[in-house]
């Protein structure tokens, strides 16, 4: 049996993290974004989802607005222990992504918005994902994308080569837009979708910036992150270079999100599949041939 890849989050970090940043209130700009997104790309849809799986989704938000709308019969989320008091009135499975506690071809449809990054085995959920659900049931997605937070890995880099002479894993690694259409690919899903929305957010400095990571919860907890405290001198210097490289001309500061939406849907004999090769009625260079006779202009 195959030795599986040392982990690269620190999950139950993770989880402790999100749980203090919920009790103390969270800051959720990214989390209301993608939940317009996934309205706007439902509401084209012209069918009914009766059965819906939010999964690892670290707000109740996203399964509120999909209640209101799609009014299915069934919406399960599936959440940390810490999300047990959310309020909302919705049967709420503890569960973890990575190992879906959950019976094959059971929900029209699975949504996640910003958790799906923080795994460690993506390609697994995915497949997990597909599953799940029942034979044309649909998956939506979103994560965070390898652009994000690029001038903060920048700075940061910058200053801990200046004043300790190498760089230690400070930012977590994200996933490449071109990367996940294949992995949706390999997970099972038909038609599959992957495109990217850069956000770009300001800040009066990038300490401002830190503040709101750790009110999302997403502090570094990567899991061969320095464990000993970084000096005070190397987030100034890191700030420094911040607002050197990456300012605009009123002083502010820059700060890219960039967001991957992710959509795919379970395999079902009804939907269109790409021809075969050699299946085509028509040669490609008779199909380009000009149908204007010899010596007429095109």
């Amino acid at each position: 049996m195959a030795t599986p890849p040392p982990p690269i989050f620190d999950r139950h970090l993770s989880r402790r993290r999100l749980a203090r940043a919920a009790a103390q209130g969270p800051e959720d700009f990214l989390l209301l974004h993608a939940i317009e997104e996934f309205s706007t790309r439902l509401a084209t849809i012209k069918r009914e989802f009766s059965t819906i799986l939010d999964a690892g989704t670290p707000s109740s938000k996203l399964a509120a607005r999909l209640s209101e709308l799609l009014h299915p019969s069934l919406f399960i989320r599936m959440a940390p222990p810490s999300e047990a008091a959310s309020g909302l009135s919705l049967p709420l499975l503890v569960g973890d992504e990575e190992n879906l506690p959950l019976a094959p071809e059971r929900f029209d449809l699975a949504v996640s918005a910003l958790s799906l990054q923080n795994l460690n085995d993506l390609p697994g959920a995915l497949i997990q994902l597909r599953r799940v659900l029942k034979p044309d049931g649909l998956f939506l997605g979103c994560l965070l994308g390898g652009q994000s937070l690029h001038e903060l890995r920048t700075a940061l880099a910058v200053a801990e080569t200046e004043i300790c002479g190498g760089i230690s894993p400070r930012v977590a690694p994200f996933a490449d837009v071109r990367d996940m259409g294949g992995l949706l690919q390999r997970a099972g899903f038909a038609m599959p979708v992957a495109d990217s929305e850069p956000l770009t957010v300001r800040y009066a400095g990038m300490f401002g910036l830190i503040t709101d990571l750790r009110a999302m919860g997403a502090a570094n907890a990567l899991v061969a992150r320095q464990r000993k405290p970084a000096t005070k001198g190397l987030f100034m210097r890191a700030a420094e270079v911040y607002a050197k490289r990456f300012a605009d001309p009123d002083g502010r500061v820059r700060a890219t999100f960039e967001m991957i939406f992710l959509s795919g849907w379970a395999p079902h004999e009804s939907q269109q599949k790409p021809l075969q090769p050699g299946s085509a009625k028509m040669r490609l260079a008779d199909a380009l041939k000009s149908k204007s006779s010899p010596g007429s202009s095109t």
